[in-house]
């Protein structure tokens, strides 16, 4: 539930003091004198042009070992950036800088006095194109979660973020192992500082991955388990222990044991929860495969193992090893997977000890060949024409409202269609009410072409009758897309108003309202509260009553007039759109409305929609990506964009479909449309080609059974998913969705993966969990309207019962983001760890189930975790219109420290930013980075910045 509160003042801002490191340092006059010094030196000698070189003249070589010491030669700003001159290991660099004598094995000098922002450059020559394990050699007092990564002369991290775990002391050594891809020959190499607190004695690089032999195991085939990829620990494997006896087979000893099961050989051992081996596969032919696989077991274990793609998404499922009686009794066990044509890599997971492995099988499934397209949109695809008497389709639309206003989590699901043509008149409107999973939509290419005179409404919920208890705070999953309202029929309070009461995930999109249109239900009962919402490619051309909409954000859409703003109302593209207004004091008594206008959207591709050709056909039209764009895109016209035949060239999903026959459409290249309904599938739909779309009408669920990810999207352009929810399954998923292949440079500008009007649900309708609900590695996608939510009431709720550590995170580059909710997740709700972000409108709930104070700390420091937790690996992100609200309903005075964490850097850009206390204990310390009032039961808030960096 969502709360609403008087607003008041805020109180002044406060900081938040950095916490120093405890060791030797210079005097503060020497450390500035010295700086002085190289400054000067550096402006004397620039006209020398100082360059960066590999110390010693020579490159170092991968594989094989750089000393921390051995940066560049170029000097401060062109081989290093540090902050301070601080090092005591002059007699080796007479820069003087941030070395000093190690007591590590081997001695020499560690790079020590690390600090946020610094960083040094490392000249390699790299022998062979691959991916390399880097085994980094670290020492740190306490733990540091995000203390460097490693990047390329682009600047991108090629490491992800790297934790300096604590080993006791600035002397005290372990290694961590990362891994980096490089292509072959001279290249320059960034260590980045992130945070402070670790020093760093040497990085060695790992030989490169490759298939055993030298040659990829054919699929269909045989893929023996000790036959593993090359490259060593951390690249081709990951171990904790070398405990194998087979090492006359492989000469890394690891795992390995002479096996008696038929065949003989060797089987892979000692097999432990995190540890994982690579296989490099050839697969003949794109399609769903039978897998055998031969285990051995003593007792048995529930979740023993998967298979993963090269992005880590989970194809096979959690696969369950049966007792055989020992580690040598075998047996065979069977999964389904399907894969691409081609060359590429899976991973066999370990995800519990206690079993052995001999080999995997590979056999075709039948999946190669695909089912046909096109067919029946189901009973629950229900299709208005204008020749129906309007008290038939009256009565029909008033009978699903009955029966959907009150099945918040029912499994019941509808698309009401209207096809082109007047429906009700001004004497005899058509006026009903829309609940939950019905999608109402036009069938016009325009949206004048099929016309209501009447309204579309979504009222207030007042349960068990209670008068005082009415809002549409739970007013989710709802939809009207591709008609006109001309607004009639109400009477008494709501006389000449279109009423849209209602929350997130309940878009109105490519509507043309003539007449007033109100979001707030001010009628039936009380106190009215709402928690939208999002509007966008619209034309209101009467008055907007927002009323009390906590949040809402308006794009490409034409408005008449809006009356007011709560807390954070966004308007992007909006002709007629209030001014930007938003202050320090918006939201208080007499301060201004806390409006955030952008006069056009940077980047947009409108979803899309189905429509009915001449010869009433159905086609799906896919508008084309826009630039700067201001209101709606069919105002001069027809959508700028392309048809496609639903007959021709989508596969129709139906309760009947099979993941089998599923994944065959779409390798075969077809597109998907998903029907009305609730769908499991025990393995993950994967899209593997550019271009396609994947729809969902009447809010088509998808729920995976077997710890699977639902869906994978390959690292190619053009993809399209909409309307769809994603719900958890009963076995912990590592994600839902998942598009695009971390680390990626491909650069899909003209071509975007976009994700439009899409759920994300831990819980709720039924017991769930996910590690991370969507995971955007797709360089230049647009996310639209998206919700994720961890729930807060419904089925399977607790702390320990619906876990989900995050909501998003965004690993791609040049991600642009409209109208994202992201609430109650238990870790990072965003973490946003791509280049050249972009966020218009934001709104999170913290987790409202927090047991303690411990059990929710994002380091030993910090209390809490952001909304948006941005690495100080990002050197650019934009923030527009980002709120953040508390309610911890434990009964414990829960802090967050901030709601807001992003590096304090000129390329890091945040704009209009509040926090809110909603009810319960505890609070939110401040807005971002310690900068920004605390709200708590004494200053509920909003508390605003109107820009940070």
């Amino acid at each position: 539930m969502r709360h609403f509160f008087k607003l008041r003042l805020s109180a002044p801002s406060r900081g938040t003091p950095r916490r120093p490191r405890s060791r030797p340092r210079f005097r503060a006059g020497l450390a500035l004198a010295a700086l002085s010094a190289v400054t000067v030196m550096g402006a004397n000698t620039a006209a020398y042009a100082a360059t960066d070189a590999p110390y010693g003249g020579t490159a170092a070589a991968v594989p094989g070992t750089v000393q921390a010491e051995n940066y560049d030669t170029g000097g401060q700003g062109v081989a290093y950036n540090v902050t301070a001159v601080n090092g005591s290991g002059n007699s080796y660099r007479s820069d003087g800088v941030d070395l000093e004598a190690t007591t590590d094995t081997g001695g020499g000098y560690d790079l020590g006095w690390t600090g946020a922002g610094q960083w040094f450059k490392y000249t390699v020559n790299v022998a062979t194109a691959g991916t390399y394990a880097v085994s980094l050699r670290l020492a740190a007092p306490t733990a540091v979660a995000d203390a460097l990564h490693i990047a390329n002369s682009s600047g991108t991290n090629l490491s992800g973020n790297i934790a300096a775990p604590a080993t006791g002391g600035y002397q005290d050594w372990t290694s961590v192992t990362a891994s980096v891809t490089l292509p072959a020959g001279v290249q320059t190499l960034t260590v980045d500082q992130d945070n402070a607190g670790w020093n760093i004695n040497y990085l060695t690089f790992g030989g490169s991955e490759g298939p055993y032999g030298g040659t990829a195991a054919a699929v269909p085939g045989t893929v023996q388990a000790e036959n593993y990829d090359t490259g060593g620990q951390g690249v081709a494997y990951n171990v904790t222990a070398v405990n194998g006896s087979g090492n006359s087979y492989r000469s890394d000893g690891v795992d390995l044991e002479a096996t008696t099961d038929t065949g003989g050989g060797y089987d892979l051992g000692w097999t432990g929860a995190g540890q994982w081996f690579k296989y490099t596969v050839n697969v003949a032919t794109a399609g769903s495969y039978t897998v055998s696989l031969r285990l051995a077991a003593p007792t048995a274990v529930a979740d023993a193992l998967h298979i993963a793609n090269s992005s880590g998404t989970n194809l096979s499922g959690n696969i369950a090893a049966p007792a055989t009686g020992g580690y040598q009794a075998w047996t065979t066990v069977t999964t389904s997977v399907t894969l691409p044509a081609g060359q590429q890599t899976l991973t066999v997971d370990q995800d519990a000890a206690g079993w052995n492995i001999n080999y995997l099988t590979f056999a075709s499934s039948g999946g190669g060949t695909p089912p046909p397209t096109g067919g029946s949109l189901g009973s629950n695809v229900i299709v208005f024409t204008s020749s129906e008497s309007e008290a038939t389709i009256q009565s029909e639309l008033n009978s699903l409202g009955t029966q959907q206003n009150p099945n918040q989590f029912g499994t019941q699901r509808y698309e009401l269609f209207f096809e082109p043509g007047t429906y009700g008149t001004s004497a005899d409107p058509l006026d009903f009410q829309v609940g939950y999973y019905e999608a109402v939509a036009g069938l016009g290419q325009s949206p004048g072409q099929t016309v209501i005179n009447g309204t579309i409404d979504s009222y207030n919920q007042c349960p068990g009758g209670v008068q005082t208890n009415c809002n549409a705070t739970d007013n989710f999953w709802r939809s009207i897309t591709n008609l006109t309202i001309n607004v009639a029929g109400l009477t008494g309070c709501f006389a000449g108003e279109e009423v849209w009461a209602s929350s997130q995930d309940s878009p109105l999109r490519r509507v043309d309202i003539n007449g007033n249109m109100t979001l707030m239900d001010y009628c039936d009962g009380s106190p009215d509260y709402a928690s939208g919402g999002y509007i966008g490619d619209s034309d209101l051309n009467g008055t907007v009553t927002n009323g009390s909409q906590q949040q809402y954000l308006t794009q490409d859409t034409t408005i008449g007039s809006w009356s007011n703003a709560v807390w954070n109302q966004v308007f992007c593209g909006d002709p007629g759109a209030p001014a930007q207004s938003f202050a320090s004091n918006s939201g208080d008594s007499g301060g201004p409305a806390s409006y955030t206008t952008l006069s056009s959207c940077p980047v947009s591709e409108q979803e899309p929609y189905l429509y009915q050709d001449s010869s009433g056909n159905y086609n799906v039209f896919v508008p084309s990506v826009q630039s700067n764009t201001s209101g709606p895109s069919w105002a001069g016209g027809n959508t700028p964009g392309t048809s496609l035949s639903v007959n021709n060239t989508f596969y129709v999903v139906n309760s009947s479909s099979t993941i089998t026959q599923i994944n065959a459409a779409l390798a075969a290249g077809d597109n998907l449309l998903f029907t009305p309904g609730v769908y499991s599938y025990a393995s993950a739909i994967n899209v593997t080609r550019a271009d396609t779309k994947i729809i969902g009408l009447g809010f088509a669920t998808l729920i995976p059974t077997a710890g699977n990810v639902t869906m994978n999207v390959a690292d190619v352009p053009g993809v399209n998913i909409s309307g769809l929810i994603f719900d958890a399954g009963p076995v912990n998923s590592p994600a839902l969705l998942q598009i695009g292949a971390a680390g990626s440079t491909a650069n899909n500008a003209s071509d975007p993966v976009t994700v439009d009007d899409i759920s994300f649900r831990i819980g709720g309708a039924e017991a769930g969990s996910a590690t991370t609900s969507f995971i955007d590695d797709s360089n230049n996608s647009i996310i639209d309207d998206v919700w994720a939510w961890r729930a807060d009431h419904g089925t399977g709720v607790g702390w320990t019962a619906n876990t989900g550590a995050n909501g998003l995170i965004v690993n791609g580059n040049n991600v642009s983001a409209y109208g994202l909710a992201v609430e109650h997740y238990q870790g990072y709700e965003v973490q946003w760890n791509g280049q050249n972000g972009e966020l218009l409108f934001f709104q999170n709930e913290n987790p409202y189930d927090v047991p303690s104070q411990s059990a929710w700390m994002s380091s030993s420091t910090q209390d809490g975790y952001p909304a948006i937790y941005v690495p100080n690996s990002v050197t650019s992100f934009t923030g527009y219109g980002l709120g953040s609200y508390s309610y911890f309903d434990q009964g414990v005075a829960i802090e967050n420290a901030m709601a807001f964490q992003v590096p304090s850097t000129s390329g890091i850009h945040m704009n209009d930013l509040l926090t809110v206390f909603l009810n319960g204990s505890g609070g939110i310390a401040s807005v971002v980075d310690g900068t920004g009032a605390a709200v708590s039961s004494t200053n509920i808030g909003p508390s605003d910045v109107v820009s940070y960096n």
